[in-house]
């Protein structure tokens, strides 16, 4: 009898469920994933994907927590090197873990109670608030104000990447290194340092 194509190491079936998991989300999308797919892929039992995580929607809670965490270590990594390579090193991380970040902002793909889940996501959420309040200091709501619109760019960024976007429209290589250098430059765009503050919403 032939051996399957891919094979686990036993007693670390769940993180190879994941991280094949992570693979057929980035190949396939989320829409197609199913918990037969990933048990084929690594020639177990249609059941083990459901011993582990009980759902498909427990398969994207747990690839969703394990992303956060991924992604706080590399903000961490980031930080003390300024808050431009903190948004650099999200879309970074979001390009290099398609799987993770497909998965990671979709409530309705996730167990959005899942106390795991929660964690890792308020610890990356974090890094970033905490690194915008050290580069412009203010009251909670103007630096969570500049902590959103830090997010939006850097993930709108991540998302442009993604989809080939930004390659398509010649505003970088197919290079890691041309990604970085277009996120410094568009984050040096980005003045924290001004409140915000608008006495009239209908005047420009």
């Amino acid at each position: 009898m032939s051996q399957p194509a891919r094979t686990y190491h036993h007693g670390d079936l769940r993180a190879q469920l994941l991280a094949r998991a992570a693979e057929l989300v980035a190949r396939d999308g989320a829409e197609a994933f199913s918990l037969r797919a990933v048990a084929a892929e690594l020639g177990v039992s249609h059941t083990a994907p459901r011993h582990h995580f009980g759902d498909r929607l427990g398969v994207f809670t747990a690839l969703a927590a394990e992303g956060y965490t991924l992604l706080s270590e590399a903000l961490e990594t980031a930080a003390p090197l300024g808050f431009a390579e903190v948004g650099a090193a999200y879309v970074l991380f979001a390009v290099s873990h398609p799987g993770h970040f497909a998965v990671m902002h979709a409530p309705d793909l996730v167990h959005g109670d899942d106390p795991a889940l929660a964690a890792a996501a308020s610890r990356a959420n974090r890094q970033l608030v905490d690194g915008v309040a050290d580069v412009a200091p203010g009251t909670r709501d103007q630096v969570a104000v500049k902590a959103a619109a830090a997010w939006a760019l850097v993930h709108g960024l991540a998302t442009l990447a993604l989809s080939g976007a930004l390659e398509r429209d010649r505003l970088m290589g197919s290079g890691l290194g041309d990604l970085h250098h277009l996120v410094l430059r568009a984050t040096s765009l980005l003045d924290l340092t001004r409140d915000g503050e608008i006495d009239d919403p209908f005047q420009l």
